[in-house]
């Protein structure tokens, strides 16, 4: 026969230690050192907002591995298609945009400064050229959607004789310098 008091004995202690667990758990939960539940509901509340503000933080840094070589790829199709190598051509296409906007191009000064460590040699271009407003209006359009790649940095328009203007404009441009 099966000793009923040794089992008893043994069921006595274990629910007397389950008892004791029970208890320390409701302690700790109604305890001031875990806080009640408002307050671990807002502390919930404060770190879940934190986890959505830090998120859209990072949102811009996400596949950035993938953007990097992107950009590397436009950077060079930008260098093969909008930059030359050769001070002729950015004479030759200021020549071609004059004669298919009507504008008569009376001086222009090109000075070429230094290298620069990313292999362009910046281009500075002063032009003087004269021709009805609406023609000059044309040419900085055109030059500005040329394929070959100008900045304006200022444009002063002088006197008017005879409804020709005359202007004035700086601009910049680069040439690749490694080749």
């Amino acid at each position: 026969m099966p000793d009923l008091g040794n089992t008893r004995r043994k069921l006595t202690v274990t629910i007397a230690s389950l008892l004791l667990v029970d208890l320390a758990t409701a302690a700790m939960l109604l305890s001031p050192i875990i806080g009640s539940e408002k307050s671990r509901l807002s502390e919930m509340d404060r770190l879940w907002k934190e986890l959505q503000a830090k998120t859209r933080q990072v949102e811009p840094l996400r596949g950035l591995d993938k953007k990097v070589v992107l950009a590397q790829k436009q950077i060079d199709e930008f260098y093969q298609q909008r930059l030359t190598s050769q001070d002729s051509t950015i004479s030759t296409e200021l020549g071609k945009v004059a004669a298919q906007s009507g504008v008569k191009i009376s001086e222009i000064k090109y000075k070429v400064k230094d290298p620069e460590p990313i292999g362009l040699r910046p281009m500075e271009i002063e032009a003087n050229l004269s021709g009805d407003y609406l023609q000059l209006v044309r040419f900085i359009n055109a030059l500005e959607r040329d394929q070959l790649f100008f900045i304006i940095d200022s444009v002063q328009l002088g006197g008017e004789q005879g409804g020709v203007v005359k202007l004035q404009m700086k601009m910049q441009t680069f040439l690749k310098a490694n080749a």
